[in-house]
Order: structure tokens, then C-alpha cells, then sequence
């Protein structure tokens, strides 16, 4: 006889993975690991892996980072089911697994846990979570609709995680703001390149981000100015050639990468050209992730 019959572990099942797509699981697993390898190789590297694998202190906060930013991509597809329906049907299917209300749900019950978890770091750490989750909320309601504000916030929300463990550690060195230079400037590319990718949809929906306000062909010279600017904080970084050790290897060769993706920038023109500009610039962010080990190695 079985104890739990097909149906029962389907209804189980199925909002589990609802939960998982909706709060974009693999990207949260991504942004842990990235936290963890920037506190042990650039933000507190004098100390050893155990010691951070020990701190309950920097494991709260990060599980609190990673509730208040599920609780945030929750709320964002509540606000864009419509437009997403449009823009991506299938990933618009795997949120629907699980209902408007418990998504409603979840997204209250990450944001108390966050706020839990902080207040066992300290109170600042409850102020800035607090801070935190009603800046996201106040993006996804109101200014991911106004183009002058959506994509620069975004950006900064994204990087925020990151600021939180350096200011744990005390560590807001020069060397730490050319890194979060960067990194905001690859995921404000890659914001404006998204909003080329769903122009269709924010156009039915009348989001005036920057691609429905001025174009297509003005948000490629603005994509264009920021390469540029990235490649800037790139030769910063690599003038810092001792601290970054074999990582120096990687952004020596993200001028190529960022030129070559220029060139099919633009020569893009359709969503599927922009869906492959929009996963290569997610692969620069992850190849940055995994070459964080390499500062350990000096060249």
C-alpha cells in the first residue's frame, strides 16, 4: 500500500518548484557563493575558511540577504505576471505554479524571517534589512515603471548584498569600490539590455523604460557609453595587478569580451538576439564569480 498516493505528492511537489522558479533558486545559490568566496579572498582574506564557515554572525547575514532578495523576485512577478506573459511565456507558466496569494504569502513570510534573522546580528544589520526590503518593494510598485529610476536602482539593489558583508567586515577599501564599480556596471548592461529584450511587452504594458522612452537606437548608444565606462573601471582594476593576483587574468580579458559583445550589440536586432547578449553578460557575471578564488594565487 502506498503512503502517499501521485496526486498527494504532486500538490506537494509543484508549489516547492513554483517557490524555487519564482524566487530564481539558482541565482540566490549563485549570490551565497559569491558573498562567502568575496569574504574570504577580497573582503577578510587574513582569515580561513573555517573561520568563515564558523562566524554565525556572516552566515545570518546572508541567509537574510538571500530571504530578502527571494522575497524580492516574489514580489516582482506579482507586479509582472501580465507583462511576463508576453515577454516569457514559459518562465511566466513556472511562476503560475503557485498562486498570486501565496506568492503574497511567501513574500511576507522571507521578508519576517529576514528580519529575524538580522536582529541576531544587531539592530543596524534589522535597519539596513528593513531599509533593504522596502526599497525593493518600492521598485517593483512604482519605479521599475519610471525609466529615469528603474534601471540604476535595480542595479543598486543587486550590488546591496554585497555592501552589507563589507560593512560587517569593515572593508570599503578603494579596491572593494573598483570590484562594485564593475559589477554595477555589467548589471546596469545587462538591465538595459533586458529591457531591449522585453520592449515588446513593457511597451503593451506602458512601462517607460528607457527602450520604449528614447528607442532602440539610443539605448544602444547608451549600452555603448557604459561598455565604455566599464572598461575604465577595468583598467583601474587591473592597476591593482599584486591584490588581484591570477583574478587579474579575468578582467584582462573582459576588454575583448566586452568589446566583442559591443559588435553584437549592435548587430542585434529581435529578442533571441538580445536573449544571447542577455546570457553572456550572465556568464561574464558568473566566470567573475568563480575567478574570485584565483586573488588566493599570486601571478
Amino acid at each position: 500500500m502506498r503512503l502517499f498516493s501521485n496526486t498527494s505528492f504532486n500538490s506537494y511537489l509543484l508549489p516547492f518548484f513554483g517557490v524555487f522558479a519564482s524566487t530564481r533558486g539558482y541565482t540566490i545559490l549563485v549570490l551565497v557563493l559569491a558573498q562567502y568566496l568575496s569574504a574570504r579572498y577580497i573582503l577578510a582574506p587574513q582569515k580561513t575558511w573555517i573561520e568563515h564557515l564558523t562566524d554565525h554572525r556572516l552566515f545570518l547575514l546572508v541567509l537574510a540577504s538571500s530571504l530578502a532578495i527571494a522575497a524580492g523576485y516574489l514580489i516582482n512577478n506579482f507586479y509582472d505576471a501580465e507583462k511576463d506573459q508576453i515577454n516569457r511565456p514559459k518562465q511566466y507558466l513556472l511562476h503560475q505554479l503557485i498562486s498570486p496569494d501565496l506568492q503574497l504569502f511567501f513574500y511576507g513570510c522571507f521578508n519576517l524571517l529576514c528580519l529575524g534573522l538580522s536582529f541576531f546580528v544587531s539592530y543596524r544589520a534589522v535597519l539596513f534589512f528593513f531599509v533593504y526590503m522596502l526599497a525593493i518593494w518600492l521598485y517593483s510598485h512604482l519605479l521599475k515603471k519610471t525609466f529615469w529610476a528603474s534601471n540604476v536602482f535595480a542595479a543598486v539593489l543587486a550590488i546591496t548584498p554585497f555592501f552589507a558583508i563589507s560593512l560587517y567586515f569593515n572593508n570599503l577599501s578603494t579596491w572593494v569600490m573598483y570590484h562594485a564599480s564593475f559589477l554595477f556596471l555589467i548589471i546596469l548592461i545587462r538591465d538595459l539590455v533586458k529591457d531591449l529584450q522585453n520592449f515588446k511587452g513593457d511597451w503593451v504594458r506602458n512601462y517607460s523604460t528607457v527602450a520604449v522612452v528614447f528607442g532602440v537606437k539610443t539605448t544602444k548608444y547608451i549600452l555603448t557609453l557604459l561598455m565604455l565606462f566599464a572598461a575604465i573601471a577595468v583598467s583601474f582594476l587591473l592597476s591593482e595587478k599584486e591584490q588581484l593576483g591570477m583574478m587579474y587574468y579575468y578582467f584582462q580579458s573582459t576588454l575583448p569580451f566586452l568589446a566583442g559583445l559591443l559588435i553584437l550589440l549592435w548587430k542585434a536586432d529581435g529578442q533571441k538576439a538580445y536573449l544571447w547578449l542577455h546570457n553572456l553578460l550572465k556568464f561574464l557575471i558568473l566566470a567573475g564569480v568563480g575567478s574570485i578564488v584565483l586573488v588566493r594565487y599570486s601571478i
